[in-house]
């Protein structure tokens, strides 16, 4: 797949297959992660692959009790370190998040972000530092569902020419981008 066919099938999942990723697969996925750029190259970010049915449970637990996240293949614990980049680790880990949603797509895997989680019970259950700040989950997985594309808002309304509310009129826009 291209990158506009992968931002095109991205999907949240919730429904995942039993079974592993192939470490080759969870390789590239983590890759593309450590490869995303971030302020200063400070790269603040670390991830807990949590693949462990225990664990998974006890993570899905913590997250609100999305119970769902427990039949991924994988949850990425995504966190970072505000001594390495206090204004920017949180945004940084979160571009390196989405490299992980598109290469975890573009390898056919089904992934989700989550927001809703206790950070207090998180740190506590895999044992992460203080200071370090929870950013996001995202389980990874086969996915066991196809879900339908949501309605996204019109191109002219969230795109601005030079000012606030000023149409950005471009006439080789293509509307086909979202399928």
């Amino acid at each position: 797949m291209d990158v506009f066919e992968v931002i095109r099938a991205r999907r949240s999942v919730r429904k995942y297959k039993p079974g592993p990723i192939a470490d080759t697969d969870l390789g590239k996925i983590l890759e593309a992660a450590r490869l995303a750029p971030s302020a200063g190259n400070r790269q603040p970010w670390r991830f807990i692959i949590v693949q462990d049915e225990i664990r998974k449970k006890s993570v899905a637990e913590a997250a609100n009790s999305q119970i769902f996240l427990k039949d991924a293949a994988a949850i990425v614990v995504a966190s970072c370190d505000p001594d390495a980049s206090a204004k920017w680790c949180e945004k940084d880990t979160m571009i390196a998040l989405e490299h992980i949603a598109l290469a975890a797509t573009a390898l056919g895997y089904g992934i989700c972000w989550i927001g809703a989680f206790n950070e207090d019970e998180l740190k506590r259950l895999l044992k992460i530092p203080e200071r370090i700040k929870i950013v996001a989950l995202m389980p990874i997985g086969a996915p066991n569902e196809k879900p339908s594309p949501k309605p996204r808002r019109d191109f002219h309304e969230i795109f601005y020419k030079e000012e606030w509310q000023i149409p950005l009129v471009i006439t080789d826009h293509h509307p086909t981008l979202e399928k």
